[in-house]
């Protein structure tokens, strides 16, 4: 039978909420997760009598980490779906993929990992971390507080990596004078597995009298061989230390973490984090799991704040509206999972704290160091020529993603106005 608040939710047409994360393929490992995140999350709301009185219905597609097919599922969730909002995406490629379709179809997305930067969309909300919320303080705290000389900058071969190491690249030799000998850049296709002669690299680029890190853009399964084949190799942090912004607890469930110990990460939230929102969290994601053993990771807080910016957007608007939903967000605020709020920016960023997390042998992070206050997500690197001069504001009446404020003229595009 159902209750009251129950019957009252089925009298109304549901809003679809749309879910777009490879639950096969290569980003599997990271995705999965995600998808589990926002359908408890959508759970939650539903036991909270839904939004605006009616009760949220996830839909879920698989995109299989298939680039142009997260295109086509995105379609059929706006298109035949007809979803509310998309919660989805993982890579920077399969956000590109999707970016004309949400678009073209007025939808709305909200990309939870961290990214490349370069972009504004009016359709999309960035709820991971800008360049500057992540790779930019890591780098700092690298060269400040472990006194790194020499950079191994090693990514997977795509757009978030290339676009970050150029950012990284210039802000090294720039901020840093850090010579171009000194930088060694390698990539390496989705799901690589044959690291040992990479990491042999590695160990002879940092064996030249200087202290070396490695700055990792690894994304996906590839991270278990690489991590494993610098435990074989006998490279730890004391010697060269590498940092991840793609590695977090969930990659490293999969991952024997003694040899890696004292290793690093950045990002915006860890599960090691006190506070009772987090522990809240934690304890609501492993009910909803039924595993005790679950962990949880940045990009499921970034779906958490994500969420509840919707939804207290949703509230404010009094309607699902796209464009209404689009104008209500700006400025809103929720909690984060870290003791603190997340607001959304006129440039479509959140604000963030950073954090840097050494590895533990139970797979957790001590957290070892974090800016004081949050971090506002900046859409154009100060460190590229093309970008520097760009703001992103989509508050009436600029509605610009790419304004040039020593020209004084939009772009004219939503997305891409400086080159990668």
């Amino acid at each position: 039978m159902l209750g009251a608040s129950a019957q009252a939710l089925a009298q109304e047409d549901p809003i679809k909420v749309g879910i777009l994360h490879s639950l096969s393929g290569t980003m599997a490992i990271s995705e999965t997760v995600l998808k589990d995140t926002v359908e408890m999350l959508i759970e939650q709301q539903n036991e909270k009598g839904g939004l605006l009185g009616r009760e949220l219905e996830a839909v879920v597609v698989d995109p299989a980490s298939d680039w142009p097919l997260f295109a086509e599922k995105a379609r059929e969730l706006l298109a035949q779906e007809e979803v509310d909002v998309i919660f989805g995406n993982w890579t920077s490629v399969s956000r590109k993929s999707v970016l004309p379709v949400i678009e073209e179809l007025n939808g709305l997305l909200f990309y939870p990992v961290q990214y490349e930067g370069e972009e504004s969309s009016e359709n999309v909300f960035y709820t991971g971390a800008a360049p500057n919320q992540q790779a930019i303080p890591a780098v700092n705290y690298l060269h400040d507080r472990v006194g790194v000389e020499r950079w191994v900058l090693a990514g997977t071969d795509y757009v978030y990596p290339r676009t970050t190491n150029k950012i990284l690249e210039a802000y090294l030799q720039d901020e840093f004078g850090v010579a171009e000998e000194d930088i060694m850049i390698n990539y390496t296709p989705f799901g690589h597995s044959d690291w040992q002669n990479i990491v042999s690299e590695i160990k002879d680029f940092g064996s030249q009298g200087k202290k070396t890190a490695v700055v990792s853009t690894i994304n996906g399964d590839a991270n278990v061989p690489f991590y494993r084949e610098l435990g074989n190799q006998g490279v730890n942090a004391s010697d060269i230390p590498v940092v991840a912004f793609s590695v977090g607890e969930q990659e490293l469930t999969g991952i024997d973490t003694g040899p890696l110990v004292g290793h690093l990460a950045a990002w915006n939230y860890f599960m090691s984090v006190d506070t009772d929102a987090n522990y809240d969290f934690i304890d609501a994601w492993i009910e909803w799991t039924g595993d005790e053993e679950a962990v949880t990771n940045d990009p499921m807080e970034a779906h958490y704040i994500g969420f509840n910016l919707w939804a207290e957007a949703v509230r404010k608007a009094g309607t699902t509206d796209v464009d209404a939903v689009k104008d209500a967000i700006i400025g809103v605020a929720v909690p984060n999972l870290t003791g603190g709020y997340a607001a959304m920016m006129p440039n479509h960023h959140i604000t963030k704290p950073v954090l840097i997390g050494e590895i533990q042998d139970n797979g957790q992070f001590d957290i070892v160091w974090q800016t004081p206050s949050t971090v506002v997500g900046d859409a154009w690197s100060d460190f590229l020529p093309g970008s520097r001069d760009l703001i992103s504001d989509w508050r009436k009446p600029m509605e610009c993603g790419n304004y040039n404020v020593v020209q004084g003229s939009c772009g004219g595009g939503q997305a891409d106005a400086a080159a990668e």
